[in-house]
């Protein structure tokens, strides 16, 4: 019998639930009948904004400390079974994320066999070795798959862009702009694995530069509000100048700020995926991670890396303490990508 009510634990990080999409479009494919609800991270809420095909997204946010681990934990258990699912199906791998539908009386749980949860789903397979090697879009197919029998398709990755969120962004733009008839270049300057994933910032003002010098581009910093700092430095120390809308922005805006710019270049973070699955011609900045499995989605994306000895060494701190595989990465580099995917 199919269920009616289902809901799905999307992950915790902006890239991974772009790469989960696929997968959470197979469900909705599985069930076109079903109250289709996400359980998903408040800061990450927004994503969904403009998705009519979701019934309902729950949002949540834990607090710190002994009390509130115990506290949210029970609330968010008891939220869940006043919604009475069928089914809930868990896109992460941890043992919280088991626990909650478990404790909410949801009678069938899907998800991988992970972080000593196997005794708190139904329906369980394990990853191979082949699927860990795939690029991360799989993983949550592949689960979908061994557990439900839900097949699905790795390209229904695009986000739809919220309309009213991309008119509060032009009026962001139109109040800000200096040079409104050039390209609009986004960058994501910061990534928040760490360090191991972040190109300089005097290499972002260059490139902030290049593109004003040879296109008349203007750029405009992307990213969270603790990444606005990182933000003000690299636009500080270009001469041209950038708009920055780091920390001023959700989720759903960025999706939408993006949707109106010409081109993305940026490190290995959640915007560089928002842009590849936008469609957007989009430059990865990889360092000490591996494109081949987590890099952008979408026809117009291109990878710039250095292949030295020591990488990638999936690292957040470079153990060497040189960061050669950023530090090599030319800004001529990344503006001839952006060039020649017609970004300016």
């Amino acid at each position: 019998m199919s269920p009616s009510r289902v809901l799905v634990k999307e992950v915790n990080w902006l890239g991974d639930v772009v790469m989960s999409l696929p997968a959470l479009r197979a469900v909705r494919a599985a069930f076109p009948q079903a109250h289709l609800a996400v359980l998903v991270k408040r800061e990450l809420a927004s994503f969904f904004d403009g998705a009519a095909w979701i019934n309902e997204v729950l949002p949540y946010r834990l607090g710190r400390g002994p009390l509130a681990y115990v506290a949210d934990r029970r609330r968010i258990a008891a939220e869940l079974r006043a919604r009475k699912f069928d089914l809930a199906i868990l896109f992460p791998n941890s043992f919280d994320a088991a626990l909650w539908p478990f404790l909410a009386g949801i009678p069938n749980r899907a998800g991988y066999a992970c972080d000593a949860r196997g005794l708190l789903l139904t329906e369980k397979t394990r990853p191979t070795a082949a699927i860990l090697e795939a690029h991360q879009v799989h993983y949550y197919l592949h689960m979908l798959r061994q557990t439900l029998g839900i097949a699905g398709a790795p390209d229904g990755f695009a986000p739809e862009v919220h309309a009213p969120s991309r008119e509060k962004m032009r009026a962001f733009l139109a109040q800000r702009r200096k040079r409104p008839c050039g390209p609009l270049i986004a960058l994501a300057v910061a990534a928040a694995y760490g360090p191991a994933k972040e190109w300089p910032a005097w290499h972002f003002a260059r490139l902030i530069d290049l593109l004003a010098e040879r296109h008349g581009a203007e750029c405009v910093l992307v990213g969270a509000p603790g990444e606005r700092l990182k933000a003000e430095e690299a636009a500080a120390h270009s001469e041209a100048g950038a708009l920055i809308a780091a920390g001023e922005t959700t989720i759903g805006e960025v999706l939408a700020l993006l949707s109106l710019c010409s081109g993305f270049a940026g490190n290995d973070s959640g915007t560089m995926h928002l842009a590849g699955a936008l469609g957007l011609p989009t430059v990865g900045i990889f360092g000490s991670t591996r494109a081949d499995r987590t890099g952008p989605l979408g026809p117009h994306t291109r990878i710039i890396h250095q292949d030295i000895e020591c990488s990638p060494c999936l690292k957040r701190i470079c153990r060497l303490g040189h960061y050669e595989c950023l530090h090599k990465i030319r800004p001529e580099d990344v503006l001839a990508a952006l060039e020649n995917l017609k970004a300016v």
